[in-house]
């Protein structure tokens, strides 16, 4: 697997080695000891998947520490735009989105660390997105960032009159206005 770093610390691609044949192809999707040893050490202890049709948004998402999670997201199916807004006090890159394309075509997994807000665009008819946590969910921890957020300025890749949001997410604080605790360290 190939280990790719972002504009922001912490925030890596990851690309499978992918075995292809007439058959199909085969790729490992997790191992915790080749993660670790490229520097991934999360301790994995929920594995969630959701569906959606195009044009949803979920997001932006996470949990307060010390609740906060990271995570390993890949699509298994369709296309999204996945990103992840840095809300780590003293980081270089506080307040800034990374955005990546993962699809089932190109096999991309994201490794979000604990201390960013996540969230995601269906770019496909529908897409089915599998994504491990290090955290269990914590309903009390639980915190958003509005996805339209002005000082964000996110580009979802979705038209506003094709945008699908759920109540929830649409009324979440600006990024301004959120509640979060988390440190940038090395």
């Amino acid at each position: 697997m190939e280990i790719i770093k972002t504009s922001i610390p912490n925030l890596l691609i990851i690309k499978p080695e992918v075995f292809s044949d007439p058959r199909g192809f085969f790729l490992e999707a997790f191992a915790e000891n080749r993660y670790k040893e490229a520097g991934i050490s999360s301790n994995f202890v929920q594995d969630n998947i959701s569906k959606s049709s195009y044009g949803v948004i979920r997001g932006l998402h996470y949990q307060l520490a010390p609740y906060s999670q990271s995570k390993l997201i890949h699509a298994l199916e369709g296309k999204i735009l996945d990103v992840a807004v840095d809300l780590r006090k003293n980081s270089p890159t506080f307040g800034q989105h990374y955005a990546v394309e993962l699809s089932a075509e190109n096999k991309l997994q994201f490794f979000i660390p604990q201390g960013f807000a996540h969230g995601f665009s269906v770019l496909s008819e529908t897409a089915i997105v599998s994504y491990k946590c290090d955290n269990y969910y914590s309903q009390e921890a639980e915190r958003g960032i509005v996805y339209n957020d002005a000082k964000l300025n996110i580009n979802w890749q979705i038209p506003a009159d094709k945008a699908i949001i759920s109540s929830k997410d649409s009324i979440l604080p600006s990024f301004k206005e959120a509640e979060h605790n988390f440190v940038f360290s090395i």
